[in-house]
């Protein structure tokens, strides 16, 4: 009877091993440009899992590259939008035709906004109470967005294509004008008046947002439910309200596009190691949330959504605290 004993336990015992030898010795995590927040942000989650999980390596990247080489197999989990991955995953915008595969979603980790900031003066000149009215009025704007290939511009650009039926050459033939700038660039063209309109996505707390405030005085524009909806439709955004509170041109709810920063990552990794990660970063979440203040939203409820393609590992476990 000993003797079945100690077998039957070492054979769990050589099970657990086997199992443990299928993951990776280190896994390789991408981030974004050298010295920006996902930059932190990936080198802070590389430490964190590092300790409790597996060893993991943090290098740069950008919200469409990542799903790419993840999907190539040359990382394992990155940074990038909700609505980027989803268009990875349709295979549209700068992934036509071929829709990506092998990339899933891992969790969404904070709330991301989209600010349509326009110099009040402007705004009163012209009568503009809402995004909808630049559109049906033809306006002369003078308009700036983030540069082509980031998240920010993929999105605005869907807002007007997908939501107002116009895109760049449109508003160019208002004899209106479109940049694209950083977010300290396209700060300082609002506020020296070389631009009437600033637009991009960010987080819910947007230090550049205060910035442009404490130079000029602005509106932000709410985005009306019919062109949310079109755009919702392409890629799996959300309505959200940017709340009075923390900015003093916000006196009443705005709504706009919601988006996603969250994390995508290999879909071949093992169940249980992706489970143990998404444990790591829910146990470190106080930890990590005093560096990175955003990443006090991360919860179940949002963490995946029915309909998004995520990791079963990671499903799992955000179920199991819900």
């Amino acid at each position: 009877m000993k003797v079945k004993v100690v077998l039957l336990l070492l054979f769990i015992l050589s099970t657990l091993i086997f199992a443990q030898t299928k993951w990776p010795s280190q896994i390789r995590l991408v981030s974004g440009p050298s010295g920006g927040t996902w930059f932190a942000l990936g080198g802070t989650l590389a430490n964190i899992w590092t300790q409790d999980v597996v060893q993991t390596t943090s290098g740069t990247g950008g919200g469409t590259s990542n799903i790419v080489v993840i999907s190539r197999g040359q990382a394992d989990v990155g940074l990038t939008t909700l609505a980027i991955f989803n268009a990875a995953l349709k295979g549209i915008g700068p992934f036509a035709p071929n829709p990506v595969k092998g990339t899933v979603l891992f969790a969404n980790l904070y709330r991301q906004y989209t600010y349509f900031i326009m110099r009040k003066d402007f705004a009163l000149k012209y009568g503009v109470k809402s995004l909808k009215d630049i559109v049906e009025k033809k306006l002369p704007i003078r308009f700036a967005t983030l540069t082509p290939g980031t998240a920010s511009e993929y999105v605005i650009r869907t807002i007007f294509e997908a939501g107002y039926g116009i895109n760049w050459e449109t508003i160019r033939s208002w004899r209106g004008r479109v940049e694209f700038a950083s977010y300290s660039d396209g700060a300082n063209l609002l506020a020296d008046n070389n631009i009437d309109c600033f637009a991009f996505q960010i987080s819910r707390v947007a230090s550049v947002i205060m910035d442009i405030e404490s130079r000029v005085d602005v509106v932000l524009l709410p985005v009306d439910d019919e062109a949310i909806e079109k755009v919702a439709a392409v890629l799996g955004t959300k309505k959200f309200f940017i709340e009075p509170g923390i900015y003093k041109s916000v006196t009443e709810p705005v709504q706009t596009v919601g988006d996603y920063t969250c994390l995508v990552i290999r879909e071949t990794l093992p169940e249980d190691l992706v489970y143990k990660l998404a444990e790591s970063l829910w146990k470190r979440k106080e930890e990590i949330s005093k560096a990175f203040v955003d990443m006090a939203e991360l919860n179940a409820e949002e963490a995946v959504f029915e309909g998004v393609l995520a990791h079963s590992g990671a499903a799992k476990f955000w179920t199991s605290i819900k």
